[in-house]
């Protein structure tokens, strides 16, 4: 059994971590409002641009002439995962469930005949997908020196992409991160980035209604595609550090509850043992006064 020092010094120790998972879970409550309403304003202008990208992308794909971000290589062996992940941890499963699922769609591939490669974003995460797949990572971008990611780092990644993608280093680039539902939720995403997905409709994006686009569709294609893939990782980028504040905030929140049921059993136990040494110690005196 331990002593009523050492019960003491850990009730203490608790209580100090007690002190700083209470700060962090309000200083993630404060984070998360801005970055949850970034995320949320960012969504109707990335989903609208994807339904006009895929209504002009449906007019013109297999046309001679179409971009090769619309167009593909001709092939759709060689497949580049983009994993967005935080750079720091403190936030639950979070980064374990966008590995998780990165991982369950490599291995899918794989089981295909497909080749895998991993571009990582963010620090978190890296060990694992290196454990797993240590020799497919051909390429990390590190966001621990910005505050918080925004329109420029998803600039340099698409950038990035975009010239890999020019050189012949991939077919196929899926992008996955977590998608901010609530802070209990935040959903693991995959969506394939390039070549840019197209559907059957040529009218999809406008729901139905014939579209006449000036000047043409490859003008505007030129233009609007590597505009369309910055707004894609720049979506990630704000869903991910909201992703990042509403787990960080739940998993802090438990830390505290959890740091208070051990207080309290530790207090009990503290009080228990102390009871018991004054017992002994009155026993003690009492068989000494007797024996006199």
């Amino acid at each position: 059994m331990a002593s009523l020092k050492e019960l003491k010094g850990r009730i203490n120790s608790v209580k100090s971590t007690q002190k700083i998972t209470k700060a962090k879970q309000m200083v993630a409550a404060a984070k998360l409002r801005k970055a949850q309403a970034a995320a949320e304003a960012a969504r109707p202008y990335a989903e609208r641009m994807a339904a006009v990208m895929t209504s002009i992308a449906g007019k013109v794909v297999g046309s001679e002439g179409a971009p090769k971000l619309l167009a593909g290589t001709g092939s759709t062996h060689r497949h580049l995962l983009v994993v967005v992940n935080t750079d720091k941890g403190l936030c639950g499963g979070l980064n374990a469930n966008v590995v998780k699922a990165a991982v369950a769609k490599a291995k899918a591939l794989q089981s295909e005949g497909k080749e895998v490669a991993f571009y990582l974003v963010g620090r978190k995460g890296r060990a694992p997908i290196r454990r797993a797949f240590p020799d497919k990572i051909v390429a990390n971008f590190d966001t621990s020196e910005v505050r918080d990611p925004g329109f420029e780092e998803a600039s340099k990644i698409a950038g990035e992409l975009v010239e890999m993608y020019d050189n012949g280093k991939f077919d196929v680039a899926h992008l996955i991160y977590a998608t901010f539902k609530s802070a209990l939720v935040q959903e693991p995403t995959d969506q394939q980035i390039i070549p840019v997905p197209a559907t059957a409709d040529a009218n999809a994006g406008s729901g139905g209604a014939a579209v006449e686009y000036e000047p043409d569709e490859e003008e505007i294609l030129a233009e609007l595609l590597p505009r369309y893939l910055n707004t894609q990782i720049f979506g990630a980028l704000l869903e991910i550090s909201a992703s990042e504040q509403g787990a960080s905030m739940t998993a802090m929140d438990n830390a505290t509850r959890n740091a208070g049921e051990l207080i309290q059993k530790l207090n009990i136990q503290y009080n228990r043992s102390r009871q018991a040494a004054i017992t002994t110690e009155l026993i003690e005196i009492i068989a000494g006064a007797e024996a006199l």
